[in-house]
């Protein structure tokens, strides 16, 4: 295991160096994403619309953060991961299309090791640590689609050594969250 400091977006070589069970803090630039953006970016996809941010190298973060406007900024209260499972059948579309780096979120994916290959990694972060996630959160750049809510619009966040991250599941195509899931069901087997 390696602690790896980096800066969005990363780079072939960032994803080429990165291994399961790495550690990993992020500087630069996070999107926020859950199922409701995730499904309106593959609308404005499907009907050729372009998007109004740009995910070129983007690292998005399954998040629905808390927030609370300030002097007519937005500033965040909380910010913890959302369980990443749910965008698992968007996230192979969403691969297709757009050149995402780094996705970010909780408790693993289904099924989507094959499409982040070469390409991309999934980053877990501990859930329960929303408080933890907003001290390194920098700042609000921007929100778009804020008629989804709260939770689900896409917020442009700065962070700095935002993390700690670990590399679930990496650019060679490992998961980590399924070799611990075919470990606890061997062993599960062997009991009964």
């Amino acid at each position: 295991m390696t602690e790896f400091h980096l800066s969005t977006p990363l780079s072939k070589s960032d994803l080429d160096q990165l291994s399961t069970g790495d550690i990993v803090y992020l500087t630069g630039t996070v999107l926020t994403a859950r199922d409701e953006a995730h499904a309106r970016i593959l609308e404005f996809t499907e009907r050729g619309e372009e998007l109004p941010f740009d995910l070129e190298g983007a690292a998005i973060y399954h998040c629905g953060p808390l927030m609370e406007q300030k002097d007519n900024k937005w500033e965040v209260v909380a910010a913890g991961p959302t369980t990443s499972a749910r965008m698992s059948k968007m996230t192979p579309r969403l691969l297709e299309r757009y050149n995402v780096t780094a996705l970010i979120g909780k408790g693993g994916m289904n099924n989507v090791a094959g499409p982040l290959k070469g390409k991309c990694v999934y980053l877990a972060f501990t859930g329960g640590c929303a408080a933890l996630a907003a001290e390194n959160i920098q700042k609000v750049e921007t929100v778009y689609w804020s008629d989804l809510g709260m939770p689900e619009a896409v917020w442009v966040l700065k962070v700095k050594n935002f993390g700690p991250l670990i590399v679930g599941i990496d650019a060679k195509g490992n998961d980590l969250f399924a070799k611990i899931d075919e470990k606890a069901r061997n062993i599960f087997s062997r009991l009964i």
